[in-house]
């Protein structure tokens, strides 16, 4: 039989009464703070290890390098410094975009305003892959590809193949990566459209966000590496 008094919200630790849950609040953590602070620390932590990763391509990169800077010298005058350049302004605008997209979710903006910054964002990533594809053309036309058919007029044809070895390593890593965030994007724009993000929960567009601007900040390296070190070359 009924008692006729009405149930007591739950308390809290502290006597208080719980506030509704957040729907996207898994049952292990406390709030949504406390999941987003998990959320971003594991992007942190995977992050971390994808440095590792490249550092050995970029160490292996300077000890070959030291070992023959006339060779990689001769070998980078022969990339096309203009796309080098072109694909690095075309990142850093794309980091502007996942910025504001980051700001958008954050600040519970209409659906259309996410999308448009997330949609520019996937824009400009596949602009810099289809400038590495026309790049990679070129290689395989000039027989600049590491192997039994590579080719080279200059004066270092050894360690030519050793720069060409390293820059297609490099490059192609950092293209797979890119490829990556792209999917990642496309994913985001999706739960965008769905209006998922609002000022208590845009985990998801955050971490993307940091793993875009990883994958920005790599290329920040590899250009000055790989495209300018020829720039003042004399065969």
């Amino acid at each position: 039989m009924p008692d006729g008094h009405a149930h007591a919200a739950p308390l809290d630790a502290h006597g208080h009464p719980h506030e509704p849950a957040h729907p996207k609040l898994q049952h292990h953590f406390d709030d949504m703070g406390q999941r987003a602070e998990a959320s971003t620390l594991g992007m942190w932590v995977f992050l971390v290890t994808e440095i590792l990763f490249f550092g050995g391509l970029f160490m292996c990169y300077l000890v070959y390098r030291w070992k023959s800077p006339s060779g990689f010298q001769e070998a980078s005058f022969e990339l096309n410094r203009v796309w080098g350049a072109t694909n690095t302004a075309v990142l850093i605008i794309s980091s502007l975009t996942m910025a504001l997209a980051v700001r958008a979710a954050q600040t519970s903006a209409k659906r259309g305003t996410q999308v448009f910054f997330l949609g520019l964002t996937m824009f400009f990533g596949l602009v810099f892959l289809g400038i590495k594809a026309i790049e990679y053309t070129d290689k395989f036309v000039h027989h600049h590809v590491p192997g039994p058919h590579f080719h080279w007029d200059g004066q270092y044809p050894k360690p030519a193949e050793q720069f060409y070895s390293l820059y297609f390593a490099m490059t192609g890593l950092h293209a797979v990566h890119m490829i990556v965030g792209v999917g990642i994007m496309a994913v985001i724009t999706w739960m965008a459209w769905r209006e998922t993000f609002d000022e208590d929960y845009y985990t998801p567009v955050e971490v993307a966000g940091l793993y875009w601007h990883f994958v920005d900040i790599v290329w920040i390296f590899l250009f000055p590496l790989l495209y300018l070190i020829g720039g003042h070359f004399k065969g």
